[in-house]
């Protein structure tokens, strides 16, 4: 006879001496007492709390159905039954695969005899299997919830801090990881670093995430700066626990953090310098570009304001041009740049704006269409399943004809749901919005030209990704959708320029 094993442990259970290796070895003896061959093993060591969802098991059901028939399994081989039992929702999984494809539940220990009498005690244990998961998932969170009530973290301790074993204290600073978390805070509420440059100058001042991965990362430093728990609130499931341990972030340091995280009070330079805070870099290095202001005294007494940029790097390469433009320069070019977006004339700025219309238009009634013709697939799909079922149970057409066709409806039906899925995720105001962003694109020079710095440093944020000067000319990388507009042809001389 060919079998599958099975073999799981908690994470709790390893712990407490249970291991993967003892359960594999009693399970291989027993299959080779009784002259068995195992076509497969399958062993997994998984948490015992709820959101785990055995996808390990779900694997091994899986597998067992589509070889069943290939490899002529007749059995899964466990323990015990409480090791591939552990509700009765998995029990049930089991008694189909017997009933679907004759595979039957053997066990080193609890074996079961035929008949009603062995399937009651079957259904019995499989019954204390999930009490005993359900009590051991209330225990768990009981002490979950008395342990946050103590004001101490649950789980694994927050990157900064480390758990020990000292019942009056058993979350502490880690001697090196929590000045880490500290210098993260101080230097990023300066308002002077986004996450990228925040992450070099960390790691350039000593501070490593981890030893394997010694910088850190965007998501490491948006969980670290968003986290309460360093300035002593614990949170879960929406009540708000007040922790005991030792605070490594003040609260208004860690709120004035907040601020700049939401736009709040980000800082962008010098604010009399327009092009200040690094929105404009090198072409040749990538620097940042500084702002100088420089003053010539006239002989009236008075004196001339001159705004100069360049280039940060103090330590160039031989090729590495002179770059330095005058603010107003810059600005010409970029006012060049946003020019190039708009329309020439007011009757192309209408035609454009129009086709936008009838685009949107043919779409939503494309899209309409389309939905109509899904759903009316959709109720075709489940009356064919239902009349081969029903062919199937009245023994019109046999297990091989029923199983592939059943398994072909199915996967059409799920296809159908997943693009009728794609269409309700659609956004329906996708047209007002292309037309809002058309009209904002035709009057964007005007807008710079009524913006004060700030407002004009937004708008470059905006309308760009990226921006780059050389010695000789300003290159904007523009985000979406203005790259489009701005990649449009040369219409003045069109035949609609009336001209």
């Amino acid at each position: 006879m060919k079998i599958v094993i099975w073999a799981r442990v908690s994470s709790r259970e390893q712990k407490e001496g249970y291991s993967i290796d003892a359960q594999l070895r009693v399970a291989r003896n027993k299959a080779e007492r009784m002259g068995w061959e195992v076509v497969k093993e399958f062993a997994v060591a998984e948490s015992a709390r709820r959101g785990a969802d055995r996808q390990e098991f779900r694997n091994m059901v899986t597998w067992v159905q589509k070889h069943a028939r290939k490899h002529q399994i007749k059995a899964i081989l466990s323990h015990k039954l409480d090791r591939i039992c552990r509700n009765m929702k998995d029990a049930v999984r089991m008694q189909e695969l017997e009933d679907t494809y004759g595979i039957k539940l053997v066990f080193v220990d609890n074996e079961f005899g035929p008949g009603a009498a062995g399937m009651l005690s079957f259904n019995v244990m499989a019954a204390v299997a999930q009490y005993y998961s359900d009590n051991l998932r209330t225990e768990v969170l009981k002490g979950m919830d008395e342990r946050l009530k103590q004001g101490w973290p649950i789980g694994q301790a927050p990157y900064g801090y480390i758990s020990v074993k000292d019942k009056n204290e058993p979350v502490v600073p880690h001697p090196e990881k929590s000045k880490t978390v500290i210098r993260i805070f101080e230097l990023f509420a300066t308002g002077k670093y986004t996450f990228k440059t925040l992450a070099e100058a960390v790691y350039n001042e000593g501070y490593i995430y981890q030893k394997s991965r010694p910088k850190f990362h965007r998501t490491a430093l948006s969980y670290i700066l968003n986290n309460r728990v360093y300035i002593g609130e614990l949170e879960r499931e929406g009540k708000v626990y007040r922790g005991q341990y030792r605070l490594l972030i003040d609260p208004v340091l860690f709120e004035r953090c907040q601020n700049i995280l939401k736009g709040k009070n980000r800082r962008t330079g010098n604010p009399e310098i327009l092009f200040s805070g690094g929105i404009l870099r090198c072409a040749y290095c990538g620097s940042a570009m500084v702002g100088e202001c420089i003053r010539r005294k006239l002989r009236s007494g008075g004196c001339n304001i001159h705004i100069y940029y360049r280039c940060t790097n103090n330590s160039p390469s031989a090729d590495h041009p002179k770059v330095r433009w005058k603010e107003e320069d810059i600005e010409a070019a970029i006012k060049s740049e946003l020019r190039h977006m708009q329309m020439p004339n007011q009757e192309i700025r209408d035609w454009a704006r129009n086709v936008i219309q009838a685009f949107t238009a043919d779409t939503l009634a494309a899209k309409s269409d389309r939905r109509k013709m899904l759903r009316k697939r959709k109720t075709e799909l489940a009356t064919m399943q239902n009349k081969l079922l029903d062919s199937f149970l009245a023994g019109i057409i046999s297990e091989e004809v029923f199983n592939p066709k059943a398994e072909q409806l199915k996967r059409e039906a799920q296809e159908v749901e997943k693009q009728l899925g794609d269409l309700e995720n659609h956004d329906a105001d996708a047209g007002t919005k292309a037309l809002k962003i058309f009209d904002f694109s035709q009057i964007i020079e005007d807008v710079w030209n009524g913006s004060n710095f700030a407002q004009k440093r937004t708008l470059l944020q905006i309308v760009s990704l990226n921006r780059h000067i050389s010695d000789v000319s300003l290159c904007i990388e523009k985000s979406k959708p203005f790259d489009v507009l701005a990649k449009r042809p040369d219409l003045k001389n069109s035949g609609r320029s009336g001209t």
